[in-house]
């Protein structure tokens, strides 16, 4: 069975922290990016980061460069997202996707393109 399961998300005040965890199952995980989205209420989904099979390379939205890093442990079959100096406008459900890629070098995540979808976790930023 094919999974990607996030966990990690919760409550925290402006300027707080968290780390977010997204595990893998039932596909051969270094042929996939693995991109970070996330959708706020009354918004489109939009991706906050990707990064490549090998790990080697990332991407991220502009917002939250500086602030997001996105990194991965192919052996455990887990991408992570560290989120620090939240803010009010990180408030969103946050989902894992995984896309296949021609080598492990290569960095895309396009959320119609991915093939795998987590459930999300919600994020809160607030006081």
């Amino acid at each position: 069975q094919t999974l990607l399961v996030e966990s990690g998300g919760g409550l925290v005040q402006p300027g707080g922290s968290l780390r977010l965890s997204c595990v893998a199952s039932g596909f051969i995980f270094d042929n996939y990016a693995i991109g970070w989205f996330r959708q706020a209420p009354g918004r489109e989904r939009e991706r906050v980061s990707c990064i490549s099979g090998s790990g080697a390379g990332t991407n991220y939205k502009d917002s939250v460069k500086g602030r997001f890093t996105t990194s991965r442990d192919n052996a455990r079959k887990t991408v992570y997202l560290q989120m620090d100096s939240l803010k009010h406008e990180d408030t969103a459900v946050y989902y894992c996707a995984a896309q296949w890629t021609v080598n492990s070098d290569v960095i895309s995540c396009d959320q119609y393109d991915s093939l795998y979808w987590g459930k999300g976790t919600p994020v809160t930023v607030s006081t």
